[in-house]
């Protein structure tokens, strides 16, 4: 019996039926083993000595492995075509040969795509494992577990409230912080544009002011509306004849077909997906053999492939769709030996593979690799020069023409930002011809400062700058998400406070390691060990000599030191310069009561950092980090009383307490709170009386004849009727909800999570577990909301909502737990309350304990 292990169970389902009875196909979901979470897991002076440990959950799975491979005469590893697929098989192999479950003949294939051919011929080519590609797998791992686990107790002590820190993760978060920067201190310019509307032969066309007064129109030149004004006179009053017409034809050749990099670019243009979700789709796909492998930075497809595509071009598109000879495109891959062929459909004849957003992203796959072999479009490119009889003012308009579509009838590569419009029509126009003038305007502008990043944007970015690797962006991408140091917007990444005080601390204290060329420089000597060309300790010792001493240093800096740091390097966005042109750093509770000496500084807490007075205890101002200026309403200058309330006449007061503002309804121990909701951009007293006055009743259930109530909770604003939820909008619709809405919503919740009455039903379902194959889903729980996969349960963080737990933050948290072991006594997951039914004693029947089990379950 031939074994055969590929990573995972779709894989294995699709490559078994191109195999013989006499091979057995297993998948090893993905990693079988890891660097256990804890310190010591690598070990510099032992020469970069590694613990693995393999995954607990992988366990069962790994010995029905060891059990087959002792049965076997041969062992094909067979897992993915990159560093990763080789780690995974040397995982494989060593393991199984610690269990001396490792056949005699061991041999290790690959394939690009799994068809029937693929997969044949790769067995009839087998060879060892590579020992570079395994020794740069060991580089990278090592180095990011000793950039984590030795950086990351450094942000707890010296940074409360941070996190973690990653090599590739802190870099691109600084891009985005960068880019934050350069928006909060671009200053807009105004300029102004003059557009004379022309029309000739019954077609109308635009044609801009670019000479005036014999002097030519920079972008800036005409600064104001008063100059602007003068200028569209002068347009106005003078007759234009054309004085030349400049067609110039051009070719525009296709894009090559997709890399890694390119399909997650595209993908977030045109479809709007995440990185991560470009990679599950396309994961999905390869292992169900509708495309090629999906991690590659190979511009290629292999002769077979053209001479295929080719084909396909000319029985949907004729024979003049097709350039003369195949187009051949080269790789700029800086490690030949992890390019692989471009990302393309691997049959041509199959235009369509997949449902729903795995669909969409085949059509996109097939289509840029069907485009990457068509022949070039053919355009037009025309100017028109128009001048006033004395020469000194020229107007100019200019269009574009597709005279040939060429690949452009089947694909057109998406843009970042746009672009100047060059689109237009132009009417046939020759010179010496005068067009009818229709109107004239003066148009103002402002100079926009650069865009946020979009997820295509960032990626482009990362890989220019030559920062991580294009199969690692997803991951990098979720993790800045999932810990809270970026939100996105409109499809675009904002810096949150946390990561801008991550970002500042790491550039003060740790500038190197957050430096572009610096991060950059070691992804190519990363590169150069999968090359063979340099030993992996030697990468490794170079990086630990700098990076140990640098964080002992920074770890005997006080908080404090720490803090008054970070507080002059983020004097500038902290304390901008107020309008009145008073001290930025002046209390303004201190101003108010009459105080001297109220000056603001940055402070460390227990729960993160914040600006508070100098006058402290006798001030109480205080104001979340990176709320400059109080802009947001949260910095505690609108604490005190609003107002009060008619019906009692106790005082409503605002206050700012330790998770954010609120209001409160008299004194003491009998005294009402609520959180004031973000959303609500006009709060004041009434809108502080509504939130006091909470829950509100919607009315009877017209089924049940049990009220539904609306309320704001943790988790937001929601309904609740007979023990069930379901969730609202916003907080405005918890007072203005009815009830026929209020029971739609209700039955829709119910709908979606199914639960039957008593038990608990989940805030929300997921994917599919990728090891376990359980359905992921998010559960309310008696200490705090957990995600299960039916297996394993693992508790969200105090931090993150469950309703904003991601899938792969979900699978983090599961895997993670998992890795622990069993969870300590008193924390158990029902199961093991329930399994105490199986074992009465004489003393207490069984039928007696039910109860217990059931309270404890609950």
């Amino acid at each position: 019996m031939q074994l055969v292990i590929v990573e995972s169970p779709a894989k294995a389902k699709t490559i078994e039926k191109y195999l013989g009875k006499d091979f057995k196909v297993l998948a090893s979901y993905g990693h079988v083993r890891d660097l256990p979470p804890k310190d010591g897991s690598v070990r510099p002076d032992e020469g970069f000595a590694m613990d693995w440990e393999l995954y607990r959950d992988k366990q069962k799975r790994f010995k029905e492995i060891a059990d087959n491979a002792k049965a076997a005469d041969r062992l094909i590893l067979a897992t993915d075509p990159d560093r990763e697929g080789e780690a995974i098989s040397w995982h494989v192999r060593e393991l199984l040969a610690k269990r001396k479950a490792l056949p005699k003949d061991v041999e290790r294939v690959t394939f690009n795509a799994i068809t029937k051919r693929a997969v044949t011929d790769a067995m009839k080519a087998p060879r060892d494992l590579d020992q570079d590609l395994i020794d740069a797998y060991l580089a990278r791992r090592a180095l990011d577990y000793l950039y984590g686990f030795t950086l990351s107790p450094v942000l707890w002590r010296r940074l409360p409230g941070a996190k973690s820190a990653g090599r590739v993760q802190s870099v691109a978060l600084r891009l985005i912080v960068d880019r934050e920067i350069e928006i909060e201190n671009f200053r807009a310019d105004e300029y102004w544009s003059v557009i004379a509307k022309l029309q000739h032969d019954g077609t109308e066309f635009d044609a801009r002011l670019v000479k005036y007064d014999g002097k030519k129109l920079e972008k800036l030149t005409l600064g104001n509306e008063g100059s602007a004004m003068a200028a569209k006179n002068a347009v106005e009053a003078a007759n234009f004849t054309v004085e030349e017409v400049e067609t110039k034809p051009f070719k525009r050749n296709p894009a090559p077909p997709f890399t890694t990099s390119t399909l997650q670019q595209e993908a977030a243009r045109k479809l709007g997906f995440s990185a991560s979700h470009t990679m599950r789709c396309a994961q999905s796909l390869y292992e169900a053999g509708a495309i090629t492998y999906m991690r590659t930075d190979g511009v290629s497809m292999d002769g077979g492939a053209i001479a295929d595509c080719r084909k396909a071009v000319a029985d949907r598109y004729g024979g003049h769709a097709l350039p003369d000879s195949p187009r051949m495109y080269k790789s700029k891959a800086k490690n030949a030996q992890e390019a692989h062929e471009a990302i393309r459909p691997t049959n041509f004849n199959q235009d369509r593979a997949g449902s729903g957003d795995e669909g969409k992203l085949y059509d996109l796959i097939y289509k840029r690799a069907m485009a990457s072999q068509m022949a070039a479009a053919s355009l037009e490119r025309t100017s028109v020069t128009l001048r006033d009889a004395t020469g000194q003012h020229e107007l100019r308009a200019t269009g574009q023409v597709v005279k040939y579509p060429g690949f452009l009838a089947v694909y057109q590569e998406g843009r970042d930002d746009a672009e100047d419009d060059e689109d237009g029509l132009l009417p046939t126009i020759a010179k010496g011809d005068s067009p009818l003038k229709k109107s004239v305007d003066a148009n103002q502008h402002f100079t926009q400062p650069p865009p946020r990043f979009s997820e295509a944007s960032l990626v482009k970015r990362l890989e220019e700058l030559g920062i991580g690797r294009p199969s690692t962006y997803a991951s990098t991408i979720q993790t800045l998400r999932d810990r809270a140091y970026v939100r996105m917007e409109k499809n675009r990444f904002f810096a949150e406070e946390s990561g801008r005080l991550l970002t500042a601390f790491l550039e003060r204290f740790f500038p190197q390691y957050v430096a572009f060329d610096y991060t950059a420089g070691l992804e190519d000597e990363l590169d150069i060990v999968s090359d063979g060309r340099e030993d992996w300790k030697k990468l490794l010792e170079a990086f630990w000599r700098d990076f140990k001493p640098k964080t002992e240093e920074v770890m005997e800096k006080k908080p404090s030191e720490v803090t008054e740091v970070l507080d002059d390097f983020l004097a500038d966005y902290l304390f901008p310069e107020r309008a009145d042109g008073k001290d930025p750093r002046h209390c303004p509770l201190c101003e108010t009561e009459g105080r001297e000496g109220g000056r603001l500084a940055l402070r460390g807490g227990r729960y993160g950092a914040f600006v508070a007075c100098a006058n402290y205890p006798e001030c109480k101002y205080t104001r979340q980090f990176a709320k400059p200026g109080g802009s947001d309403g949260d910095d505690g200058a609108d604490d005190g009383v609003m107002g009060e309330d008619p019906e009692t006449g106790l005082p409503v007061e605002r206050k700012s307490g330790r998770f954010g503002p609120y209001v409160q309804l008299g004194e003491g121990k009998d005294a009402k709170r609520a959180s004031i909701p973000k959303d609500l951009d006009d709060f004041d007293l009434e809108w502080a009386l509504k939130l006091l006055s909470l829950p509100r009743i919607v009315g009877a259930h017209p089924e049940t004849g049990k009220e539904i109530e609306a309320a704001i909770g943790r988790y937001g604003p929601y309904l609740r009727h007979d023990g069930k939820y379901g969730k609202l909008s916003s907080t405005r619709e918890v007072f203005e909800v009815g009830m026929n809405r209020a029971v739609d919503i209700l039955a829709q919740a119910a709908n979606r999570k199914g639960g039957g009455r008593g038990k608990a039903e989940p805030i929300k379902t997921l994917g599919e577990h990728p090891t376990s194959g359980g359905e992921i889903k998010v559960m309310p729980g008696r200490y705090g909301p957990y995600v299960t996969d039916g297996t394993t349960n693992a508790t969200i963080p105090k931090d993150v909502k469950p309703e904003d737990v991601t899938e792969a933050q979900a699978i983090e948290l599961i895997d993670a737990r998992a890795a622990k072991g069993p969870a300590k006594k008193g924390k158990a997951a029902p199961k093991k309350k329930a399994a105490a039914k199986k074992k009465p004693t004489a003393k207490k029947p069984a039928a007696k304990k039910k109860p217990a089990a059931k309270k404890a379950a609950g």
